[in-house]
C-alpha cells in the first residue's frame, strides 16, 4: 500500500502510525471510512499487528463472519456458546471491527452490533473500524453509515473514533489491470 503525498491515504496512514505509536495513550479508536480497495483493512491490520508484537491482546473480526459465528452458536449440535464467541471480542485491549454496516440491518443484526459496541464503550475498549458508508451520501441513491447501524451506534462511535475518511482508486482494480497488461 504505498501513498501519495497529500492524499487522503497519507492522512490515514499518519494516524494509523499515530495510534499504534501512542498506544495505550490515546483515548479514541479509529473509523476507516471509504470505497472499496483504498486501504482501510490494510491499515486496520497494520496497527494490530503493531500492537501485537507490543504484547497488546489485539484482534481482528470480519462484521459479517463474526455474526455468522455466533449464529451458528445457537445451534444445538455446535460446540460453542455465544458468550464463547464473544468473549475474546470483549475482552480483547484492541479490536479491529471490519466491514462495519456491510451486513444486512435486521434487528438483530442491531441488537447484536450494540451489544459488540456498547460493551466496549462502556469497558473503554479501543475499537477500530473499517466501512464503505459515509456520513454524507455522495449520491441520492447512497445509504449512510447511520442508514446501516442505526443512529443510537452512530451517536456511540462519534464519541469512540476519530473519522478518517479515505478516497481514491480500487487498489485491487489497478492491480488487476496492471496484471492484464502484462
Amino acid at each position: 500500500f504505498i501513498s501519495e503525498p497529500g492524499t487522503s491515504q497519507e492522512n490515514a496512514l499518519l494516524q494509523a502510525h499515530k495510534l499504534a505509536r501512542e498506544y495505550p495513550a490515546v483515548d479514541r479508536g479509529l473509523i476507516f471510512m471509504g470505497p472499496a480497495g483504498v486501504g482501510k483493512t490494510h491499515l486496520s491490520v497494520s496497527i494490530i499487528r503493531d500492537l501485537t508484537e507490543k504484547g497488546f491482546a489485539s484482534i481482528f473480526c470480519e462484521f459479517g463472519s463474526l455474526l455468522k459465528q455466533i449464529q451458528d452458536s445457537y445451534n444445538p449440535v455446535s460446540k460453542s456458546s455465544e458468550l464463547k464467541v464473544l468473549a475474546p471480542v470483549f475482552q480483547a485491549d484492541v479490536l479491529v471491527l471490519d466491514e462495519l454496516g456491510a451486513t444486512v440491518p435486521t434487528d438483530w443484526v442491531r441488537d447484536t452490533m450494540y451489544q459488540i459496541i456498547n460493551k466496549r464503550y462502556n469497558d473503554n475498549k479501543l475499537t477500530i473500524f473499517t466501512t464503505n458508508y459515509l456520513d454524507k451520501p455522495r449520491s441520492e441513491k447512497d445509504q449512510v453509515l447511520e442508514d446501516r447501524i442505526g443512529t443510537r451506534l452512530r451517536s456511540r462511535l462519534y464519541e469512540m473514533c476519530k473519522i478518517v475518511v479515505m478516497d481514491g482508486e480500487d487498489y485491487r482494480k489497478q492491480l488487476g489491470f496492471e496484471l492484464r497488461r502484462r
